[in-house]
């Protein structure tokens, strides 16, 4: 097993900790405001120090995790639970205009941003956690469905294919039970790869109010709340930075170690 794979493990699965920690117990409560003790910098009583509304940067980080996480999950989840069929079907109608059909609508997707789904989900159903869920996971609809498309036309050309179309098997069958098992260690891989980009789309949408509302935190409004206060109160920006940066750093190692430890090619590369 890689390094990269244990130690982005262990970062990814200290950060999932802390989000399932806070469901139960947090050292305050991340929305009580004590306006004598704001601004504090780390103490033995506040771990990470307060903000500026006395409110413990701890307690707020640990939920906030929780926020984040949550949200990356679900729209990792929509991109793949949508857009993997439809790369599976779009190679098994290789040159039909279903295909066509599928691969120019997520030409379509990608030529919007998700934070311009995000800024026109918003026009319409107001700001909120839910909202970002949606346009990241709209987002991640082409990325899944361009992947498994991709392997699974290679796919299709192989002995073990041809035979399953001879036994009779109809295409929508090989796709399921064929082609999809045989992608699937590459859908994994991306799928930690778009679960940390996911995370750094939700801080993004966040900071600039599309994310999460208040009281819940976020990391991405920590940062926000305080773009205005680095001068005199660096660590309320550095916290939720770091944060943010050892997450996407332990889910992008953990990709990379996964990829080399699922791929046979690059293990008897190793050996």
């Amino acid at each position: 097993m890689s390094r990269n794979l244990v130690l982005g493990g262990l970062l990814s699965s200290l950060v999932a900790l802390a989000a399932l920690v806070s469901f139960v117990w947090t050292p305050f409560d991340y929305a009580a405001i004590d306006i004598p003790n704001k601004l504090k910098t780390p103490t033995g009583e506040h771990w990470l120090g307060t903000d500026h509304f006395g409110r413990d940067m701890m307690s707020m980080l640990m939920v906030g995790a929780r926020t984040s996480l949550a949200v990356a999950l679900v729209a990792v989840g929509i991109g793949m639970g949508l857009g993997v069929p439809l790369g599976l079907t779009a190679a098994a109608r290789k040159g039909s205009w279903l295909d066509e059909v599928i691969m120019r609508g997520n030409d379509l997707v990608f030529a919007f941003p998700s934070l311009v789904i995000a800024i026109l989900i918003t026009a319409v159903f107001g700001a909120g956690a839910v909202n970002a869920i949606i346009a990241i996971g709209i987002f991640n609809i082409p990325v899944f469905a361009r992947i498994t498309r991709g392997a699974a036309l290679s796919l299709w050309e192989r002995e073990f294919i041809l035979a399953a179309r001879v036994a009779g098997k109809s295409s929508a069958r090989i796709s399921a039970e064929h082609i999809l098992p045989n992608v699937m260690n590459l859908l994994i891989v991306q799928g930690t790869i778009q679960f940390s980009l996911g995370i750094l789309a939700e801080a993004g949408l966040s900071y600039v109010g599309l994310g999460a509302q208040p009281p819940t935190p976020s990391w991405g409004r920590m940062l926000a709340d305080a773009q205005t206060m680095v001068s005199f109160a660096p660590h309320l920006a550095l916290i939720p930075g770091f944060a943010i940066i050892l997450t996407v750093l332990g889910l992008n190692l953990m990709g990379d170690g996964l990829r080399d430890w699922l791929d046979p090619r690059l293990r008897v590369a190793r050996t």
